[in-house]
């Protein structure tokens, strides 16, 4: 193709002379079962405590579970887990994950900044070789199922993900508003190209239960998750409510005391 740069691993298109990527060996001291990707079209979604929520609900439930934070530039895993310790290294220049107080093993690139409010201006093809590293260089040891936690649309660290990570499948987070169907399609699509199964969608912020009377407020329109996923067969939905308690326990570090039902549901499913 005109101006191509022959680099295969930053490209979507499918061209005649596309060369297969191979997917990355995990580091050599590790053994991955499962990988899921939580991913969402747009940003402020909710999807890295989605992300949390399910890590924390498959860790109920007795797997050894891992975080790959891939939101290199707008990372918030470690702040939902309170996890300020830094990664240590061995001789072989290979890095540890840290550790949550439930066992969660979290990587993330706001563990590795001297302040976590440092930005991260990197270019796309160094977003891509942090992802590489995250999965060839750390040593998660034996892990039933790693999340990974994706940035925000379609762009060059999923593209990443997606074609050299061994991802499984993924979970589309999205909110109630129409628009929402158009975004979501476009993850949707391409996971399809990328030959990757959407294993479930949850709508967040679907709904506000008021705490004095019970009756169900629908803040940010009604709910279409039902028709969105009958649309695309995609076979596994949640809806939850909007929740001042879990952007409390994200705050203060605690995600991993708050439980959902469904998200313990949705983690089981996953798991399988």
């Amino acid at each position: 193709m005109a101006g191509c740069n022959h680099d295969c691993s930053s490209c979507g298109e499918n061209c005649g002379e596309r060369t297969e990527i191979q997917k990355l060996k995990v580091n050599k001291h590790s053994k991955v079962r499962k990988v899921i990707g939580v991913v969402s079209g747009k940003g402020g979604v909710g999807k890295s405590s989605i992300t949390s929520m399910l890590a924390s609900a498959a860790r109920r439930q007795g797997l050894k579970v891992a975080i790959l934070d891939a939101d290199i530039t707008g990372p918030s895993i470690p702040k939902a887990f309170g996890a300020e310790e830094t990664p240590k290294g061995n001789a072989e220049n290979e890095i540890y994950p840290v550790v949550t107080k439930t066992g969660i093993e979290i990587m993330s690139t706001n563990l590795l900044l001297q302040n976590d409010t440092d930005p991260v201006l990197w270019r796309g093809p160094i977003l891509g070789g942090a992802i590489q590293q995250f999965w060839t260089d750390v040593v998660w040891g034996d892990i039933d199922v790693m999340f990974v936690d994706m940035p925000p649309g379609t762009g060059d660290v999923a593209l990443t993900v997606y074609q050299q990570l061994p991802v499984d499948g993924i979970v589309i987070v999205t909110s109630p508003q129409q628009l929402v169907e158009m975004i979501v399609e476009k993850a949707v699509n391409m996971a399809d190209m990328m030959n990757i199964p959407v294993l479930g969608l949850v709508e967040n912020m679907s709904y506000f239960k008021c705490p004095d009377c019970g009756s169900i407020h629908h803040i940010f329109g009604e709910s279409h998750v039902d028709e969105v996923a009958k649309k695309h067969s995609i076979p596994r939905i949640c809806s939850l409510p909007i929740d001042s308690s879990l952007a409390e326990a994200c705050d203060k570090g605690e995600v991993e005391s708050y439980q959902s039902e469904e998200m313990d549901k949705l983690a089981a499913e996953l798991t399988k």
